[in-house]
């Protein structure tokens, strides 16, 4: 799944527009509808948050990846790196530590 940087990275003001961020909240609850919909159809948590997390590692590779582009063509992006490493490393451990292997 594309996150919203990715979809508007070619025209970032459309995220300033009404439409568009309606769209993004309509989007985040059918996201969190499909979880609910996984969990009760699998009625176990571990599935449900073994989904979570392979989203959240997702998410961090790509933010990892978005800083990388940032770095290389050379202007100013936000500093979330560190935060991103210290996430995915507590992730991947406690995945570890609890036998969960995405």
């Amino acid at each position: 799944m594309k996150s919203t940087r990715e979809i508007f990275k070619n025209n970032p003001s459309l995220l300033q527009e009404l439409e568009v961020i309606e769209l993004l909240e309509y989007c985040d609850e059918l996201e969190t509808e499909i979880v609910e919909f996984k969990f009760e159809k699998s009625n176990s948590k571990e599935l449900a948050m073994l989904d979570m997390l392979q989203e959240v590692i997702k998410g961090c590779n790509d933010l990892e990846k978005e800083q990388t582009e940032h770095d290389r063509f050379g202007y100013e992006a936000p500093q979330y790196q560190e935060a991103i490493l210290s996430l995915k490393k507590y992730i991947l451990d406690r995945c570890r530590e609890e036998k969960i292997w995405l």
